[in-house]
């Protein structure tokens, strides 16, 4: 397996950024018709999110969905293979100045699940040194040639989500930039409801328990998939957070992260069951 993805990858990365283009429009286009049981995660998910949308406006964001999920996964290649020189032009970077104006500081990179989120994070690594949290790959010999490729520049530090929040922490406070993914539903440990395009959504409280521990800045960010690269966008840091209370700052957390998805619907990770954990006495929605 390993031998078979790390073969492909090698030879996508020889390949002009619109023909992975092409490549992915095709490919996402079969994997919308055969892979039934995400789909209808993506139909529940954009229902309950939009539902003043008509059902044909729902389906077109997650047919784009599908296509801009199957230009990440060919895109790998070009986080695997490609020089330095090239990722760079392959990713521009706005607002890289509010980032660099912290330097000395603690800062955590608010990073929601959209489908660049790999190039953006191997590209940022390549002005700051960033830690970053895994899920390990079932597959042990395709998990450590992943964690290899991850590592492959030594400019960051990639750590197992088994491992916890403690060594992501002392890294923070190492001088690592900590690029964070808070968004996905891990049940009700460490988890509030906050509200998510008005759906209660279990939302951790990771983010506003790091940045009272770190005294970080907390910046958020999301890359913008364009027609011959990436751009990743950094946001001012969030004024006045965290606040005493986790339950607020869940909320403003999520609401920030409805601002990046509305820009760009059709790059955001539909297919992940968000709304899983429900409040007691509320059915499932899946």
């Amino acid at each position: 397996m390993k031998r078979l993805v790390a073969g492909l990858m090698w030879l996508m990365h020889w390949l002009p950024f619109r023909a992975i283009a092409w490549l992915g429009y095709g490919m996402g286009w079969l994997l919308y018709r055969v892979a039934r049981s995400r789909r209808r995660v993506g139909e529940t998910n954009l229902r309950l999110c939009f539902p003043t949308l008509s059902e044909a406006e729902r389906q077109l964001i997650l047919q784009q969905h599908f296509m801009a999920l199957s230009c990440m996964l060919l895109e790998y290649g070009y986080c695997w293979f490609s020089p330095r020189e090239q990722l760079k032009k392959l990713v521009q970077i706005e607002g890289l100045p509010l980032l660099q104006a912290l330097a000395g500081q603690p800062v955590i990179l608010v990073m929601p699940h959209f489908t660049g989120l790999d190039m953006a994070g191997l590209r940022v690594s390549l002005e700051v040194p960033v830690v970053s949290i895994y899920s390990k790959q079932k597959d042990e010999g395709l998990d450590a040639y992943v964690e290899q490729k991850r590592l492959r520049f030594d400019t960051g530090i990639v750590l197992s989500r088994q491992a916890g929040i403690r060594p992501a922490l002392k890294a923070l406070k190492q001088g690592f930039r900590f690029y964070y993914l808070p968004d996905q539903d891990f049940g009700m440990r460490d988890s509030v409801f906050a509200p998510f395009f008005g759906v209660s959504a279990a939302t951790i409280t990771g983010l506003s328990r790091l940045a009272k521990a770190s005294g970080a800045q907390v910046l958020p960010c999301y890359p913008r998939r364009e027609r011959d690269g990436y751009t990743l966008v950094i946001q001012p840091p969030l004024a006045d957070f965290p606040s005493n209370d986790v339950q607020r700052d869940a909320t403003r957390m999520n609401a920030v992260i409805e601002s990046q998805v509305l820009q760009h619907a059709e790059q955001y990770f539909w297919l992940h069951k968000r709304f899983k954990t429900r409040p007691e006495g509320e059915p499932s929605v899946y």
